[in-house]
């Protein structure tokens, strides 16, 4: 059930991982837009706006988790590519203890603050109680975030792209199933969308472990591959905390501009949290391309085939230019039917609503490529093993959104808030691509004698160089 992503075509390789995580990703997308969609259309408008005011500091908390769990896949994604398998164990287990000690104080944190972010990122009056009814929900459902992640970014560091998909798509009819529970039957509001959400995810969780536990012989541990091993803990937080922080800091743009949105009135939320539900579903294959660049370079890194590093990355971004263009072409003539899937005919001003969502994404599309390009070269850098220079191009979105939000959006209002992500996306691009050669070129020059002859390298040599 795993994958060797060392050999063979670069193109037909990332196709065929890339396809499963695509659909595992339509399906974590479908259910949060299962949730946005019955929330605007049961609920209104206000409840709407109060879901959406609260994405940037969601992203902020759980895109810190979800980076944390990618990033520490990647040393056992390097591992399995050198074929060290008991060290691989080794970091399998360290990366549990690692995530149920960060789950811990993350979900302790934000529950003690929840209160005091909304106050300080202007949430409006009459939709702040029900904004923090559910981000406080979401925040205590951060230990079952940890849970499905960590297990999906092993597997998929496995080269096992499809197992995930099945548990995603447990979680989706889960969590479907349960909004209408909770919404229509237990009358719980905009509460039961996030009890719903994080109980779904915990099942999926939960289940995903079970069967890993039976089908992965290779995961099987000895009682010493099981024991809490500093090394490999700090092999892990190199690189898992870096990428974790990147999330976090790109979300501190998003935070400010969310705020200065706020401050326009809840009907430019609403419009806002429908264009951003739209986006994310858009964005999947970007996702998806991300994932499968992470895995894909650090297998190689680990196997020392450095020349097949490029060759992926040109691969991945044709496929990106690709969509890109399409999903403007789509939005050009679709988005205002596709604005409707998040809100109800019967609401007041909502063909301004529709107008205002529409003009979000299509400005969005037609940034596509650059964004294709932050999360294909992102992801690779980080599969390397160079985490630090996503959180450099991490600091330069954060600028440019924080910029846009402080000096543009008081002038020009809503439009300029549309174009916060796209000039963050630029940014971040003039940074990664020369940063992508530059790690590669650095590998290159600590590649062994013996691994430039194409021979098998010594299980230590990657982590010897990266000391």
């Amino acid at each position: 059930m795993t994958k060797d992503l060392t050999v063979g075509s670069p193109m037909g390789l990332i196709l065929n991982f890339g396809l499963p995580t695509l659909l595992g990703m339509l399906f974590q997308q479908f259910y949060n837009l299962m949730d946005t969609m019955i929330v605007g259309k049961l609920l209104g408008a206000q409840a709407l706006a109060a879901v959406g005011s609260t994405s940037s500091i969601n992203f902020f908390v759980i895109g810190f988790c979800m980076g944390v769990c990618s990033g520490f896949a990647i040393p056992v994604a390097q591992r399995m590519g050198a074929g060290d398998y008991a060290r691989m164990r080794r970091h399998v287990a360290n990366a549990a203890y690692l995530s149920i000690l960060f789950a811990t104080v993350l979900t302790v944190a934000t529950g003690l603050l929840c209160r005091t972010i909304l106050t300080v990122m202007n949430t409006p009056g009459d939709i702040f109680a029900d904004a923090e009814r559910y981000i406080f929900i979401i925040f205590m459902g951060i230990p079952t975030t940890f849970l499905y992640n960590l297990l999906a970014g092993i597997l998929r560091s496995l080269g096992d792209s499809r197992t995930p998909v099945y548990f995603l798509a447990l979680s989706s009819v889960l969590n479907i199933a349960l909004d209408f529970a909770f919404i229509l039957w237990f009358d719980a509001g905009v509460a039961g969308a996030a009890i719903a959400t994080v109980v779904s995810q915990g099942i999926s969780g939960a289940a995903c472990l079970v069967f890993m536990a039976k089908k992965y012989p290779v995961l099987r541990m000895s009682r010493e591959e099981r024991r809490l091993n500093w090394s490999s803990c700090r092999t892990l937080c190199i690189i898992g905390v870096p990428m974790g922080m990147q999330y976090s800091i790109t979300a501190i743009g998003s935070i400010v501009l969310q705020s200065a949105v706020n401050g326009l009135g809840s009907t430019y939320v609403a419009a806002v949290a429908a264009g951003s539900k739209l986006f994310q579903l858009l964005g999947c294959p970007f996702d998806a391309m991300g994932a499968t660049m992470a895995t894909y370079c650090g297998q190689n890194v680990g196997a020392w085939k450095l020349d097949r590093l490029g060759q992926g990355i040109r691969a991945c971004a044709l496929l990106g230019v690709l969509y890109s263009a399409l999903a403007f072409g789509g939005m050009l003539l679709f988005s205002e039917p596709c604005a409707m899937l998040f809100l109800n005919p019967g609401e007041p001003e909502v063909e301004r609503l529709v107008a205002l969502t529409s003009q979000y994404i299509v400005i969005s599309s037609a940034f596509f490529i650059p964004l294709s390009l932050v999360n294909i070269v992102r992801f690779s850098i980080q599969g390397m093993g160079y985490s630090g220079f996503a959180i450099l191009a991490g600091v330069l979105e954060m600028a440019a959104r924080t910029g846009v939000a402080f000096f543009l959006v008081p002038v020009f209002g809503y439009t300029a808030a549309c174009f916060a992500s796209p000039a963050a996306w630029v940014c971040a691009d003039l940074f990664l691509i020369p940063a992508s050669l530059i790690c590669i070129g650095r590998l290159r020059r600590k590649m062994p004698v013996q691994a430039a002859a194409r021979e098998p390298a010594p299980q230590n040599t990657l982590e010897t160089a990266r000391t």
